[in-house]
């Protein structure tokens, strides 16, 4: 089944180059294009494409804008072409949040070093983000808080003329009786993550107390230039500190070290003494920050004591380096297929049977703070 996909860029250079590439592919066709985000918002509507892909400077409307009018009216699978500068990381994270799935730099050599690897990324990134369900782009409102419990028991219950809507919107208590606290001691939280990990680290951190006992290791494929301002955003969003982790920091409990793009993060030393090293990634390692070697790390450094998380994302990094810290005693949990923007990194370790549980998004901050005992 073709892939019918919709660019949208003010530069037509820009446009003809990437409708080559996409059309390049067999199962990719492009069915539009669209020179300004009103065009776009127009145009998803009239021809329903199953990938948009989308400018972030533009004239008439911007991207972000056009990304929000699209997820309101007619939600469709966005990849944003970015800018590799500061403000261009403000801007796709903003992208991302209106409701973008994924992004790619606007300079296809920043892509790849080569020409055909960074065609094959921008091919494989529409196909990826092409198989996620419409139904699953309109994201839930947040939950409401759980009602407060009768002052008697005797309290008389609401009047059925009132009481249809409200259950619905609450959790459903025998689901949020699942989690229970295993009695596991951890002294090190650790979460990987890809395609779609922007929004989903989002999601769970934002829900972590300030008094969180353990220190916070995330690994997320993102550019060197955008993890500074993705650290930044995250760091006044939460309770928990967020930054971006530098070499020799020591790990300190209710903070959470975000890996630098282009590089490594290593865990050494144990317990109060465990501290950071960042180097610089080899060449012959795809990831850059990688999930493996950092979970590798630290199986090493904190052996079974370790919690370590796998969300959404493209391939299967994170999978043997959650296998080594399986060895070592250590719980791994993966996010649920349902709620994943691309479910490979988390099918990889499940298929793997490394991951003794399967979480939706929305539930995995909880899940943590029932396990750590928060």
């Amino acid at each position: 089944m073709t892939i019918k996909v919709l660019v949208v860029d003010d530069s037509s250079f820009f446009r003809r180059r990437v409708q080559e590439i996409i059309e390049g592919e067999p199962s990719l066709s492009v069915i539009g294009t669209a020179k300004n985000g009103q065009e776009a918002v127009d145009m998803v509507a009239k021809l329903r494409p199953d990938v948009v892909t989308m400018d972030i400077e533009m004239p008439v409307m911007d991207g972000i804008t056009a990304v929000k009018l699209i997820m309101e009216k007619t939600p469709t699978p966005i990849l944003m072409f970015s800018s590799l500068t500061h403000e261009g990381a403000k801007a796709t994270l903003d992208a991302l949040e209106a409701g973008a799935l994924d992004f790619l730099p606007k300079k296809f050599e920043d892509i790849a070093k080569d020409r055909d690897e960074a065609t094959r990324q921008l091919q494989s990134r529409v196909k990826a983000i092409a198989r996620r369900p419409v139904s699953a782009l309109r994201r839930p409102a947040p939950r409401p808080a759980a009602p407060a419990a009768p002052t008697s028991p005797t309290a008389p219950a609401a009047p059925t003329t009132t009481a249809p809507a409200q259950p619905a919107a609450r959790p459903a208590p025998a689901a949020e009786a699942r989690f229970k606290k295993s009695g596991k001691q951890y002294n090190l939280l650790a979460i990987g993550t890809s395609t779609g990990g922007p929004v989903a680290l989002q999601t769970v951190l934002t829900e972590l107390p300030a008094n969180f006992p353990y220190p916070i290791l995330l690994i997320q494929h993102m550019p060197s230039t955008f993890t500074p301002a993705f650290a930044a955003r995250l760091n006044g969003l939460c309770k928990i500190s967020v930054k971006e982790a530098q070499d020799g920091d020591i790990l300190r409990p209710g903070c959470a070290y975000l890996a630098p793009g282009g590089k490594q993060m290593l865990v050494e030393g144990r317990g109060n003494s465990a501290k950071l090293k960042v180097v610089d990634g080899n060449d012959k390692v795809n990831y850059k920050p990688c999930v493996d070697i950092t979970f590798a790390s630290a199986a090493k450094s904190h052996g079974g004591k370790v919690l370590a998380i796998v969300l959404t994302g493209m391939g299967a990094d994170g999978c043997d380096g959650a296998r080594l810290l399986k060895e070592q005693g250590a719980t791994i949990w993966a996010q649920d297929e349902q709620s994943c923007v691309v479910y490979g990194m988390p099918q990889a370790v499940a298929r793997a049977g490394i991951a003794s549980e399967s979480l939706p998004l929305n539930r995995v901050a909880q899940r943590i703070n029932v396990e750590i005992g928060c």
